[in-house]
């Protein structure tokens, strides 16, 4: 069972900039895909990046595209989303999700997909 801990939020103004981590417990990291999510007050949770395995393979929400860059170590159980050129509506709680992955290339972008979540980390970006 793997543990999920997020952290580097915060507020921060209209076009700056935070790097979001999310640290994972136990020895078996790279069998996992990750995934970043966020939830704003009164909406559903939303798909906002994903990687592989590996790492090779990357995928992201247009909202977020040439903005935001999920990458992972698996040396050090973490992967971080870096959000650059951020937007009042980019607050939100954000949170990282991970799931068993058989094929290192993939990675998912719903949800439904992840069996293991972070307690979530608050970023507020004010205009």
């Amino acid at each position: 069972q793997v543990q999920l801990a997020e952290s580097g939020g915060g507020l921060v103004q209209a076009g700056g900039s935070l790097r979001l981590s999310c640290a994972a417990s136990g020895r078996t990291f790279g069998t996992y895909a990750m995934g970043w999510f966020r939830q704003a007050p009164g909406k559903e949770r939303e798909f906002v990046a994903a990687i592989s395995r590996n790492g090779y393979s990357t995928y992201y929400a247009d909202s977020v595209k040439g903005r935001f860059t999920i990458s992972r170590d698996n040396a050090k159980n973490t992967v971080y989303l870096q959000s650059d050129h951020l937007k009042p509506e980019d607050t939100s709680v954000y949170y990282c999700a991970a799931r068993m992955a058989p094929d290192q290339r993939v990675c998912y972008s719903s949800a439904r997909d992840y069996d293991h979540w972070g307690q979530g980390t608050q970023v507020t970006v004010s205009s």
